[in-house]
């Protein structure tokens, strides 16, 4: 049997869909150092949003599609534009969780 394990460079850029939709590609995902658990990705919209955006999502908003090769959610791409976001030559500390929002932060 296969295990379920994957190492966080081969997530980078996996396509994210909602429904048929393709949101954009998982950008890097923020790590809890006390935990060691995934707490978000940070998913670039590939111009979705006007522009590169690049978007938290919770990381355990996200389920793995075998026969897509892809991670499949229910966010959609209103509530990206709702959320916390950066554009490409923005300087945005992912970090920061200082502004709570239930539907991205997860650790």
């Amino acid at each position: 049997m296969p295990h379920t394990l994957v190492p966080s460079d081969r997530v980078e850029h996996v396509s994210v869909y909602c429904r048929d939709t393709r949101l954009g590609s998982i950008e890097r995902l923020m790590l809890d150092k006390t935990s060691g658990t995934v707490a978000y990705a940070v998913i670039k919209t590939g111009g979705l949003l006007g522009s590169h955006h690049h978007c938290p999502i919770r990381w355990d908003a996200l389920r793995f599609d075998a026969a897509r090769q892809a991670y499949q959610t229910d966010v959609t791409v209103e509530d990206l534009r709702a959320g916390p976001s950066e554009l490409d030559d923005d300087a945005f500390d992912w970090g920061d969780r200082s502004r709570p929002h239930p539907h991205y932060w997860g650790v």
